[in-house]
């Protein structure tokens, strides 16, 4: 299947409106949960000032993202009901009409509704290809996933029995975080 667009940006306006600094905002979520974490898709820097090129080729890192979301379906009432943000810079060409739009300081979204099963399945027409959720959310809001396009992680939220089970988890590499203090970066 595929996701469908949203007419109406309203079920994302606990996050465009919040007052969180956009870059922790795009990076963790929404505040209020109890717990995060982050998932990381390259090990972190080793020194500073290290380049992601330099990074450790690490091939068992590639699926981490859809490991999660299929994890994630187990700790939420609503599997089949999430909401999902498209950056639109990741977009090649123009959408294919005017959409409504999540915005956020430095970012824009289109938002797409569907199951979580089909996180990324982006409708043709937008030229998403294999672009990931910027943010993902049951409508429960149970947990909340964010992807932005310069760490080398995503941010997970939720509840600090989500955040013990997925650092544990030996498939996925997942720690701790603390979203008001600085995560490692690449330069």
């Amino acid at each position: 299947m595929t996701l469908t667009l949203s007419d109406d940006s309203a079920a994302a306006d606990w996050i465009s409106l919040s007052e969180l600094p956009w870059q922790q905002l795009v990076t963790f979520g929404p505040a209020g949960y109890e717990s995060y974490a982050r998932l990381r898709l390259l090990a972190d820097p080793a020194h500073p000032g290290q380049s992601e090129n330099d990074a450790p080729d690490e091939d068992w890192r590639d699926d981490q993202l859809s490991r999660l979301f299929g994890l994630l379906a187990a700790h939420t009432a609503t599997p089949d009901d999430c909401y999902f943000c498209a950056w639109e810079g990741l977009a090649q060409g123009n959408p294919p009409a005017p959409a409504p739009q999540v915005i956020v300081p430095n970012r824009r979204y289109w938002l797409f509704r569907g199951p979580l099963t089909d996180a990324g399945q982006w409708p043709a027409s937008y030229r998403l290809h294999d672009a990931e959720p910027a943010f993902a959310w049951p409508a429960d809001r149970a947990w909340c996933v964010t992807r932005d396009v310069d760490p080398h992680w995503a941010g997970i939220a939720g509840p600090a029995s989500l955040i013990g089970y997925l650092t544990a988890d030996p498939d996925l590499d997942v720690v701790a975080a603390d979203p008001a203090t600085p995560q490692p970066a690449y330069r």
